[in-house]
């Protein structure tokens, strides 16, 4: 029998789930699965990132934009206590990920050796899967199940392995499960439930269809459903694209990272097809009183943000199709729906009177202009946390193959850059963008070097306002001093010159067209630091622009703040449909 190393038999294992890159950092107590990474160069791609919790976030970065499970690893002590925060990012988005850690050699276990710990509490909560392996025989076993159990339960799965089990030969006969795997089938729902769902929507007066995660892949059927039922839509942050920016009942989002008209279209709704999303701020943002039919394939998020009069624990895809199948043709359009299209278009038009102020510091609107001309059809926009959400998700335009993806739930900084080296790694003729706000990208910039290094092209935007400026808003809202929210200036554009990179310093519009023109050009990674303005995001969480029902002197204040002469009420608007 041929005899081969243990961590040789486990990456073969890996490979065989389709890996192609794996993220990490060395330690000594790696050295035996870094030697398998070295015997397996030409099979596998190891990615060598400068801190595990970029090496994380990258493994999560890629599975978000492919679906397929991400790959990360460190060394025992440090390098796994680095990756936790990527690692609840995939457990809280949902996202398959395999995290393999270092631990001292057997005989050292148990002695208070040097970087020893008991690692396996530490990953209990964020994982789905959690063992340390006990044999080298285990080893490819032990990560073929744990893969397995990522993929079924979509979460993170993780394999301690002691230093020296890595180094001992073992039969080279194992068979991986991977070609036997199949994902759990998605039900379709009862007849019965679609009818009663049919008839919930018909006789509603202002219905609303709000798609999340689960509703991914179903963009025709969503589209016609919205037509064949005059259905305006709302997205959650990590269902932006899957109905295009740009049609015309794509309201956007509710909450604070969220539009004007997804926050008014959820505050009216008296009627919610809710699926495949479990988004957190419903009982802020949905009328409470709404009818609600709720479609989600985890009966545990039934009734979790707000009562449902309709469970239904199907596929929510299955269900749009099934509700389009049984729908009438001739449903008459409504005033509602005639209004929230209008409300739309007023939005719409409000953001592009912006998209060419040439004021400094710059507005973001002219940026993400920039950002959207130069965008290809299958652009890939990893996004940070913090006013950038807002902006990415207000400005960005996922119309066609393009991929919206951020720190959704978990909502770390620092999430933009090192996403973007697992999507780059993943689609290396894809282009890919990185945008962050100066907080955030401060966290993690020093992997502009593993962009660097493996020449990766990346068009990597930072955001400067010299503040955190979410957090700041928040201390504004609850009337306090700002505190430990302003930051000092840096020019990122040149720091990142100074690591390798192609960097520009941004301060005007005729520089930041200059700046876009040179990215285009360009074949390693880029960092484009632009300046701009603290002016706080429109808060459409709380509005304040209807004289007939507010303040007329707090509604001027609020439109002389933010620029907001052109938004009409929706208010206005229903009226003006009578709806």
């Amino acid at each position: 029998m041929t005899k081969i190393n243990a961590a040789d038999a486990m990456l073969k294992v890996i490979e065989s789930w389709g890996v192609e890159n794996v993220y990490g950092l060395p330690g000594g107590s790696f050295d035996s699965t870094m030697n398998a990474l070295y015997n397996r160069r030409h099979t596998l791609n190891y990615i060598q990132v400068r801190h595990e919790e970029v090496g994380a976030l990258a493994a999560v970065g890629e599975a978000k934009v492919s679906g397929q499970i991400g790959v990360t690893f460190g060394s025992a002590g440090p390098g796994a206590v680095h990756l936790l925060n990527g690692l609840y990012d995939a457990q809280y988005d949902h996202v398959p990920i395999l995290a393999l850690i270092g631990q001292v050699p057997t005989s050292n276990m148990n002695t208070s050796y040097f970087q020893e710990m008991n690692e396996n509490p530490m990953f209990a909560d964020v994982s789905v899967y959690n063992r340390t392996v006990m044999t080298a025989e285990q080893l490819p076993g032990v990560v073929d199940e744990a893969i397995r159990q990522a993929y079924a339960h979509q979460g993170v799965a993780v394999v301690t392995i002691p230093k020296d089990l890595g180094w001992q030969e073992i039969d080279d006969n194992y068979e991986s499960s991977a070609d036997l795997y199949q994902p759990l089938a998605l039900p379709a729902a009862p007849q019965s439930q679609i009818d009663a769902a049919l008839k919930l929507l018909l006789a509603a007066k202002r219905p609303l269809l709000y798609l999340g995660k689960g509703a991914a892949g179903a963009r025709a059927d969503l589209i016609a459903l919205s037509e064949r039922l005059h259905l305006p839509i709302l997205t959650s942050a990590l269902g932006k694209g899957i109905v295009p920016d740009s049609y015309p009942a794509n309201m956007g989002s509710a909450g604070r990272v969220a539009t004007k008209p997804g926050v008014e279209v959820a505050r009216a709704a008296d009627t919610v097809l809710f699926l495949g999303s479990d988004m957190p701020f419903q009982a802020y943002f949905i009328n409470p009183q709404a009818k609600y039919i709720q479609v989600d394939i985890d009966p545990t998020k039934f009734g979790r943000r707000h009562h449902v009069d309709l469970a239904i624990r199907a596929d929510a895809k299955q269900v749009v199709a099934q509700l389009l199948a049984a729908a009438p043709q001739d449903h008459a359009e409504t005033g509602w729906y005639r209004a929230a299209l209008k409300n739309k278009a007023n939005w719409e038009d409000w953001k592009a009177s912006f998209a060419a102020d040439a004021e400094t510091p710059l507005r973001v609107e002219p940026v993400f202009k920039a950002i959207n001309d130069m965008a290809t059809p299958d652009a890939i926009f990893q996004t940070d946390v913090g006013n950038v959400t807002i902006n990415g998700m207000r400005y960005l335009k996922a119309d066609e193959q393009q991929q919206f993806t951020t720190s959704g739930w978990y909502a770390t900084m620092g999430y933009a850059l090192p996403a973007a080296i697992g999507a780059k790694a993943k689609y290396p003729n894809r282009q890919v963008w990185s945008i962050s706000g100066d907080g955030g990208f401060a966290m993690v910039m020093q992997d502009i070097l593993t962009q660097v290094k493996y020449q990766q092209h990346i068009i990597n935007v930072v955001l400067t306002n010299q503040s955190l400026g979410f957090i700041e808003a928040e201390q504004d809202d609850t009337q306090q001093p700002h505190s430990g929210v302003d930051l000092i200036d840096a020019d990122y554009g040149t720091a990142a010159a100074a690591l390798g990179a192609v960097g520009f310093e941004v301060r005007t519009l005729p520089e930041l067209k200059a700046a876009f023109a040179a990215a285009a050009q360009a074949t390693g990674p880029v960092v484009i630091d632009v300046k701009i303005s603290d002016l706080r995001p429109l808060p459409v969480e709380q509005l304040v622009l209807d004289k007939e029902t507010q303040d007329p002197a707090a509604v001027a204040a609020f439109v002389a703040k933010y620029h907001a002469e052109s938004l009409v009420p929706f208010r206005a608007m229903l009226a003006a449909e009578n709806a």
